[in-house]
């Protein structure tokens, strides 16, 4: 049987989740069947890391306005490129890819729902509009993947795909580096004092967005220091509302105790510091930093949402507080650091039960499969 070409595609070239979910499956499937590019925006460490990791990259120009010309000059990449199986990851590239390879007739037409984020659209005719824009689509799409058990009852409730075409293929986390990244003292102290961090750290790997709820953390970070002027507390991650949040972390005085290192590319090296890990997210999918950061043995205060439930059971892995609410967000983080040896019961059962439960492996299996199936039905293999 030839090989299958695939194209994976999202609109962003961030690492963002989403972008570290498909780079990650990009690298993962079987090279002896699947011939493998990925299609983003050019200029952004995604292309870098494809690039650099012999993945053929595929720039396009797409942007949340549609443009027909956009979708046409996508058709014509696809069919030029011989495109068996398209795989559009995010509302954008869902939008454009899946138009697009219908107009190409593109064989294997595949839907991820990374969070399903315009049901949390304030504007209700926005809403709406978007839920009926993906029931559209997802009768033209071969099958629709959430990535969490609370995203399938969601895509269910709101009959945003046909259920037959529905399929739950949870994130998994490649922990093949993770698990040696336990830092030695002398290590952590030098990289510390490298970023000017101090004995204690409280840190976020997160996209700055609304989703993540990070404006809380900055409100949660001047209870924090009330207590305990001696931590820092650190967030990874860049977006549209950095500049809002630095400005929010001065007018509370916090200077130096609060650092927004915007986007690294050695955000695993960063959280490997961190004493305990905050995702203070308003709504997730299923959030790959929370399984990272467990597979580091961290002590996890995040938000009791769906999606976050999934990974991490209050009080036995991680602690839970109600979303958009900094005094719960702080009383938990400070219970953590008077506490050490219950954040660091929490870390090991983190560390134990977390990481088997959400691997890259069972990931691309499970994604492999569901190609050869698909691709069996609609092509003469």
């Amino acid at each position: 049987m030839r090989k299958l070409r695939v194209l994976e595609m999202i609109d962003k070239p961030f690492l963002g989740g989403g972008q570290i979910h498909l780079l990650s499956l990009a690298r993962g499937l079987d090279k002896s069947r699947f011939e493998v590019m990925i299609a983003a925006q050019s200029g952004g460490p995604l292309e870098d890391a494809a690039r650099a990791e012999g993945i053929g990259f595929l720039p396009i120009v797409i942007g949340k306005k549609l443009r027909r010309g956009a979708v046409r000059d996508l058709a014509d990449r696809l069919t030029e490129n011989g495109i068996d199986i398209l795989h559009t990851h995010g509302g954008v590239a869902g939008l454009f890819g899946r138009w697009a390879a219908r107009r190409a007739r593109t064989p294997v037409i595949v839907h991820t729902l990374h969070g399903i984020h315009y049901l949390h659209y304030r504007n209700p005719l926005l809403k709406r509009l978007y839920v009926l824009q993906e029931r559209h689509f997802s009768r033209r799409t071969d099958a629709v993947i959430f990535v969490s058990e609370a995203d399938l009852r969601t895509g269910k409730k709101f009959r945003l795909a046909p259920q037959d075409r529905s399929r739950l293929i949870r994130n998994g986390v490649d922990l093949s580096g993770m698990m040696k990244e336990q830092r030695t003292a002398s290590r952590i102290e030098k990289l510390k004092a490298a970023l000017n961090l101090g004995p204690l750290v409280v840190g976020a790997i997160a996209r700055l967005h609304r989703q993540k709820g990070i404006e809380f953390l900055v409100a949660a970070a001047k209870e924090i220091h009330a207590l305990h002027p001696e931590v820092r507390i650190v967030v990874v991650g860049g977006g549209p509302l950095e500049k809002s949040l630095r400005r929010r972390a001065a007018n509370l005085g916090l200077g130096r105790n609060f650092l927004l290192f915007g986007e690294r590319g050695d955000a695993r090296e960063v959280l490997s510091l961190f004493d305990i890990f905050v995702l203070p997210s308003l709504w997730e999918g299923l959030p790959l930093a929370l399984i990272e950061a467990a597979s580091l043995g961290k002590a996890i205060v995040a938000t009791d949402i769906d999606g976050v439930r999934e990974v991490v059971r209050d009080g036995e892995t991680g602690l839970l507080v109600p979303p958009g609410d900094p005094a719960r967000l702080a009383g938990a983080v400070v219970r953590l650091l008077e506490d050490r040896r219950l954040a660091a019961r929490l870390g090991e059962r983190a560390i134990k039960e977390i990481p088997p439960l959400f691997t890259l492996a069972e990931m691309v299996e499970k994604t492999e499969r569901l190609y050869l199936e698909l691709a069996a039905l609609k092509m003469s293999l």
